[in-house]
């Protein structure tokens, strides 16, 4: 038995102690996520001299290579654990954002070696090291060890803990740009980015040395702080058969089905935050009834997050991921025929509801399905496509567009993609799945 220490003789569940801070972490991510970048790419465009396209390009290459060794970041995780990986992903997503604070001056470097020729190239080149560092350690790998951790602190309440976190999670999500833009017009973008890296790659980081813990079985505790032996005669038993290996996850047919949804969600909302104004510029709107979108889409949001984060111990996860499908085919359907009216409408309602599910679906179900002892393995490589969707989206939104100039195209390509998905996702059931050996 382990001996008694500061987590088993916690007052309380020492699982809410996790849960808070896993949700600070995930909201410390920010910085790397394309909300937190958005921010400062107009500085970047304008004072190191380099074109929209080309650092749309740029953030491509970054994000898409990033997204390539995001499983191993995953078995990382399985082997040293949530506390070691959550330090170690802040203090180096702090370093990459002061790297970036400093890109200026180290092209100015480079220049002064290679000749002014290599300008631009050396600019490329350097933004992609950083963007590809800022994507990794912060959207991906702090986003993963944080909600992997806060789920294996949890079983029968998985879902109330996933809801929590999403809320949070969107409502840090909604306020860093503003709090990122202030520091900017107090600081210049260059300190905005120190502040920023000093107090993810500093105090963060000394908070998860201190609070995090990877699981409660090393404390000697159970998940969810007891154990919860009552059972309705109608209630599934959502445990896997076994503890499910990355290869034995793969081999099966529900992993892909939730592995590629979620991957496609990061694809759409991605490329559509990206051209969001272009899109509805191409509809007859202006800039404001695009950008309106995000507010009541963010409430339906919530809504739907408080919604399946409370049934989401009650029943099979495959029809939480019919609703995020749903979701999306609303939205699909809105942006294949957008215009003033019921399309618009559509939109906002369709990215509500599929925004909403989607952290419940893409925290809660790799440990119901496949287990926690290789979770970060499994959701490291789903992170990946996550990852490489999101990088991949916005640019195949441009090449859809240059077919007849508007995104009618994208917006049926994505409704077809979604209606597959949603079709094959009856069959997405844990309680078939077979044990690949």
């Amino acid at each position: 038995m382990p001996k008694k220490n500061l987590i088993t003789t916690f007052p309380f569940y020492y699982g809410y102690v996790i849960l808070v801070a896993g949700t600070i972490g995930a909201v410390m991510s920010a910085p790397g996520q394309t909300v937190g970048i958005s921010v400062f790419t107009d500085f970047l465009i304008s004072d190191l001299g380099i074109s929209r396209e080309k650092l749309s390009l740029a953030y491509l290459i970054g994000t898409l290579s990033s997204s390539f060794i995001l499983t191993y970041a995953g078995k990382f995780f399985d082997n040293h654990g949530a506390r070691i990986t959550s330090v170690a992903s802040g203090f180096l997503l702090g370093l990459s954002l002061f790297y970036m604070s400093k890109v200026d001056k180290i092209i100015f470097f480079f220049v002064s070696i290679f000749g002014e020729n290599a300008n631009e190239n050396i600019v490329f080149i350097l933004l992609i090291l950083g963007i590809w560092s800022v994507r990794f350690f912060g959207q991906g790998v702090l986003t993963m060890s944080t909600k992997n951790m806060v789920m294996k602190w949890f079983d029968k309440r998985r879902g109330m803990a996933s809801a929590f976190m999403g809320i949070a999670i969107s409502f840090g999500f909604s306020y860093s740009p503003q709090v990122f833009d202030w520091l900017i017009s107090l600081y210049g973008w260059q300190g905005a980015w120190q502040i920023i890296a000093l107090v993810v790659g500093v105090l963060f980081a000394a908070f998860a040395l201190i609070t995090y813990r990877d699981n409660p079985f090393e404390f000697g505790l159970k998940p969810d702080g007891k154990i919860l032996t009552s059972k309705k005669k109608n209630e599934s038993d959502f445990k896997p058969i076994k503890d499910y290996t990355l290869k034995q996850a793969r081999s099966t047919y529900s992993f892909w089905i939730f592995n590629l949804t979620l991957a496609f969600h990061g694809l759409y909302i991605t490329a559509l935050t990206f051209h969001i104004v272009d899109v509805f510029k191409g509809a007859g709107m202006d800039r404001n009834e695009a950008i309106m979108i995000f507010l009541p889409s963010a409430v339906i949001a919530l809504v739907f997050q408080i919604f399946s984060g409370i049934i989401a111990d009650y029943i099979n996860m495959k029809y939480l991921l019919m609703i995020e499908l749903a979701g999306l085919i609303i939205a699909s359907s809105g942006l294949w025929f957008l215009s003033p009216g019921l399309p618009f409408y559509l939109i906002i309602i369709g990215n509500g509801i599929g925004s909403g599910l989607f952290g419940v679906v893409s925290s809660v179900t790799w440990p119901r399905y496949f287990g926690i002892t290789h979770l970060g393995a499994i959701s490291g490589f789903n992170m990946s496509w996550i990852v490489a969707g999101s990088a991949v989206g916005p640019y195949l939104f441009s090449l859809l567009f240059k077919i007849d100039q508007n995104y009618q195209i994208a917006g049926l390509v994505c409704l077809i993609c979604c209606l597959i998905l949603f079709i094959l996702s009856f069959k997405a059931d844990n309680k078939n799945l077979m044990v690949s050996k």
